[in-house]
């Protein structure tokens, strides 16, 4: 019995070291692996700049008038008249103040104002200051806002040393994004606001299919970083999704006589 065990014993060991002989053998060995990779034809390295150089299109060059205005631009208020602008409420022309020194006031009561034209996605450019008497607290002072399409809201309020819910201060989209900063400055000064505004798309269905955004620069400071539009900028309840097309800039007539001049926009469309 112990002849038949030690044979047996002895047969295994024979077959599994056959059988790792064999499986070793069909594997590649490590030289022959880096031999491989060796062989493997790399990229063309790119010694000349030139072959990393676009010529084409060439970008349009513009040019600036004596406001800084660019030449691709759509003067909507150059302080003259409010030729680009009607009433909202009724379509008449705008009937806001014109002032001696090119700028415009709001005429409380009157009524928001709104262009003639409709836009899509813009770069708007305007220029705000509170009223000359800092009256009221809140929200009650220096409001008035910058509307997109007649739906979406950019805040204008005197912010300077003025605490409000954060979401409905000075730069804010309305009721939807907080400021990273407050760059207000006080209200003897002018204000400026550089927007780039992208639309929303909507199907044939009426459904979004790409939500807007909003890239806010005040006084020189970024404080909107395009930050998606969730909807309408609604004073009561969520934001909207209404499928529309391009539609008019409003400026907001909030009982409070805020100032305005050098107002243009860039169609990015």
């Amino acid at each position: 019995m112990k002849k038949i065990t030690f044979l047996f014993l002895i047969c295994s060991i024979i077959f599994a070291c056959d059988k790792q002989k064999k499986e070793t053998g069909n594997k590649p060995t490590v030289d022959t692996v880096k031999e491989e990779q060796t062989s493997t034809p790399s990229k063309k390295e790119i010694t000349d700049p030139k072959e990393t150089e676009v010529w084409d299109p060439e970008p349009k060059a513009i040019s600036f008038n004596e406001n800084n205005v660019p030449s691709d631009a759509i003067i909507l208020f150059n302080g003259n008249d409010l030729e680009h602008w009607i009433s909202t409420k009724d379509a008449v022309l705008a009937s806001w103040n014109i002032n001696s020194d090119n700028t415009m006031t709001i005429e409380p009561g009157t009524g928001d104002i709104q262009t003639k034209e409709n836009f899509g996605s813009v770069q708007l450019h305007l220029e705000w200051k509170a009223p000359d008497v800092v009256e009221g607290e809140g929200q009650g002072r220096g409001n008035s806002g910058v509307f997109f399409q007649n739906k979406y809201e950019v805040q204008i309020l005197d912010s300077y040393q003025n605490r409000t819910y954060a979401n409905g201060q000075a730069t804010s989209i309305y009721k939807q994004h907080i400021p990273l900063v407050n760059a207000t400055k006080p209200n003897d000064q002018w204000q400026t606001y550089d927007i780039i505004f992208h639309a929303p798309e909507f199907d044939q269905a009426g459904k979004k299919t790409k939500s807007g955004s909003f890239t806010v620069i005040h006084n020189g400071i970024l404080v909107q970083d395009h930050v998606e539009i969730l909807g309408s900028t609604e004073y009561i309840g969520p934001p909207k999704n209404k499928p529309h097309g391009k539609g008019p800039i409003k400026l907001q007539d909030h009982s409070n006589p805020v100032h305005y001049r050098n107002i243009w926009v860039r169609e990015l469309d």
